[in-house]
């Protein structure tokens, strides 16, 4: 009996997990990635104040985000709006449909 419980909550626990794998990512993986893409397409090395300019130093108030006017990169979490979020929902859908 006990080995039987045990077996079907291992079962339920992997079904959830496959599940949750299958519903994409989450809204912090998704603004990660955003994050990413935001920092990739900066031509140069300070996009965000974290980042590190060429002779090694850290970026600090000399990063596009930093300053007022231009670029406007999006390095931390808070920058990130729900909007876009569901934007990037709609447009992997998309890419996930033109593929089939």
């Amino acid at each position: 009996m006990r080995v039987s419980v045990v077996l079907f909550l291992v079962a339920s626990l992997c079904s959830a997990g496959a599940l949750a794998r299958q519903a994409g990512p989450t809204d912090d993986e998704i603004a990660q990635i955003l994050i990413e893409e935001s920092i990739d397409s900066y031509p140069g090395p300070c996009a965000c104040p974290y980042n590190t300019a060429r002779n090694g130093s850290s970026c600090g108030r000399r990063s596009a985000y930093s300053k007022q006017g231009g670029y406007s990169p999006l390095c931390y979490r808070e920058d990130v709006s729900n909007e876009e979020i569901q934007q990037y929902r709609r447009r992997s859908r998309a890419d996930k449909q033109a593929d089939e």
